[in-house]
């Protein structure tokens, strides 16, 4: 018959292994819920900038349709309006892009300063472009007469990407994926003929 003692010592380990797994469980759980909320908050933070970027854009825009002259209301916007506010933005724009005539036409980092002006690049009025489309819907305009997915606009676009690259010796043009090569097939060696030794002529 197990002693006093050694009945509470088995009780003082049973109790200590209990609290071990219990606390095993609480820092599992605990990284787990960190885990999610650092996942949740980084998606949030994205959305949120994006979304911040987006109503600063379309306030922009906004006072761009006030203070044109003659002042202009959201639904008799149209492609061409789209386009004078991308041209527009060009006045603050910090990218050079250079003439045809500049000794650094093509040249991707220039080793002097010269006097190409600077413009909007393409990829921020791509993005741009893309914001405001979903803000126009957002804000009540109808998707079939959404000014910022018009054929001029898209054409326009194009035209700067392509202009661009040309001045800026910059290939916007995605890179095509080679295709892999089917692995070579596995040559399978003949197997050993049957040896008679030991062998029966027919299975029993």
């Amino acid at each position: 018959m197990a002693s006093f003692t050694e009945i509470e010592s088995s009780n003082h380990r049973e109790k200590i292994n209990s609290e071990t797994v219990n606390n095993n469980n609480n820092k599992n759980s605990t990284s787990i819920q960190l885990s999610a909320s650092s996942s949740t908050s980084t998606s949030v933070l994205t959305s949120s900038r994006y979304e911040n970027q987006k109503r600063r854009d379309w306030n922009t825009f906004d006072q761009y349709l006030r203070n044109h002259r003659p002042p202009l209301i959201l639904s008799r916007c149209s492609g061409a309006h789209v386009l004078e506010f991308l041209r527009y933005l060009d006045q603050f724009g910090k990218t050079k892009v250079h003439t045809p005539m500049c000794p650094f036409y093509g040249h991707p980092n220039p080793p002097a300063p010269c006097p190409c002006p600077l413009k909007q690049a393409w990829g921020s009025l791509d993005a741009l472009v893309g914001r405001l489309r979903a803000a126009f819907e957002e804000n009540g305009g109808k998707p079939e007469t959404n000014p910022f997915g018009a054929r001029a606009v898209r054409l326009y676009l194009r035209e700067v990407r392509d202009l661009q690259s040309k001045a800026r010796g910059v290939s916007y043009e995605k890179k095509k994926k080679r295709k892999r090569p089917p692995p070579p097939p596995q040559q399978q060696l003949p197997a050993p003929p049957p040896s008679d030794k030991g062998a029966l002529p027919f299975e029993l």
